[in-house]
Order: structure tokens, then sequence, then C-alpha cells
């Protein structure tokens, strides 16, 4: 990230089809979807912000409060303006008690296909640590899926998520101290880990190119 989400995560890209067409037939499932630009990731947030907000019946000013971040940040992302961090719209996902892929992430089809480097990725402002958003909550369903890249550097410290809140990590590249603060641990390459994401927890890349596949489960 840029100094970050994250996170994981957004639009799947287009390709080649899925799978060879027949003679005659279609071809394979694959649907075109290409990264948004960034002013419509900006369009985008400021939009999912505004609904979310409105449906919680919160006015700008109490919702910055709960957020701790400034009304006029605030104004400035429904307004479409501005580049907020991961840690500013997890602040702001926490607070209208929803979960992160529903301000990040468009309405999809039912067949997604999301190639490698593709999607909308969001930057921490403190760490070197990005964080594409491979899957959002459905609905009916309470879960988003992260592909996370990351460099050794500064750790990275999460508030807690929503409560009840669950996180699952598997180390793909690299290796990585991972888990709630005070009790974090190293995971390598091949490691699977869970652990309580309603706590105070934290990231921090051991080697260059750690590559992090994260699940979060909303209850």
């Amino acid at each position: 990230m840029r100094n970050a989400a994250p996170s994981p995560g957004g639009p799947e890209g287009s390709g080649g089809p899925e799978g060879p067409a027949g003679p005659g037939g279609p071809a394979g499932p694959e649907v075109p979807d290409g990264p948004p630009a960034p002013s419509q990731m900006i369009g985008l947030l400021a939009a999912s912000i505004r609904r979310e907000r409105e449906r919680a019946g919160l006015s700008m000013t109490e919702l910055a409060k709960r957020a701790r971040i400034a009304k006029s940040t605030l104004s400035q992302l429904e307004a479409g303006a501005g580049n907020p961090s991961v840690e500013t719209l997890w602040a702001l996902a926490t607070a209208l008690g929803v979960p992160f892929g529903r301000l990040v992430d468009p309405p999809r089809p039912q067949i997604r296909i999301l190639r490698a480097g593709q999607g909308p990725v969001t930057y921490s402002e403190h760490s070197s640590y990005a964080a594409t958003l491979l899957s959002s909550v459905p609905q009916a369903t309470r879960r988003d899926l992260y592909w996370v890249e990351a460099q050794p550097g500064t750790a990275r410290n999460s508030d807690p998520h929503l409560p009840g809140s669950v996180e699952h990590v598997v180390i793909s590249a690299g290796a990585a101290t991972i888990g709630p603060i005070g009790e974090a641990v190293r995971l390598d390459r091949g490691d699977y880990m869970t652990y309580p994401g309603d706590v105070p927890h934290i990231f921090e890349a051991l080697e260059p190119d750690t590559a992090v596949l994260f699940v979060l489960e909303y209850s």
C-alpha cells in the first residue's frame, strides 16, 4: 500500500475467456471488468459513504465524530474529493456498522474473475501495506476477502473492527508477524492463522514482497 487498505480489493479485471469456445459455441464465462480509474473510485466512495450515512440516519457531523475524523475530511469525501487512506475508510465503515467492502466495491455480476494486479487498492498512511478487496460481503452474508502485499518497515496497527469480527490469514509469500497485540506470532509461507478481529491487532511484513490472503468474517 501507499503506506496502505485494504486492502486487501475490488473490481475484477478483463482477460481472455475462461475456456475456449466450441465450434459456433459461446466463449467461456469470464466477464470483462477492468479496474476503475481513480476518478471512478473516488466517485464510488463518495456515493457509498453518503448512502450508508443516510441509511444509518446520521448527520455528517455525527458520523465524523464517531469515526474520529474531521468533518471537513468527510465533507470532501462525500463531494468526491480527496484520497482516503485505508485507516480512514475502516474508521468510517466501523462507525457506520457496515463491512469495509460495502464502501469500496461496486455491485458485481454473478460470475467474477479477478486477475492478479487488477482491482481498486487502498493504502496505509503509516506502513508499506496495500490491500486489494477480492470479494465484498453480499447483503445476506458476512465476509470480505483481501489480498495484501507489504514490505518490511513500519508495522501496521489496526483498531478493532465490528464486534464479533474474526480474521483468517494465509501467507502466500514471505513472512509476517500477525495477530492481536501482545499475542502476535510470526507466520511463514503456507501458514494459516485465525484470531479475533474486534480487538487491536498488528501486521508487520518481515520479508520483501510479502503477500497475504485475509478473510474477514462478521457476525
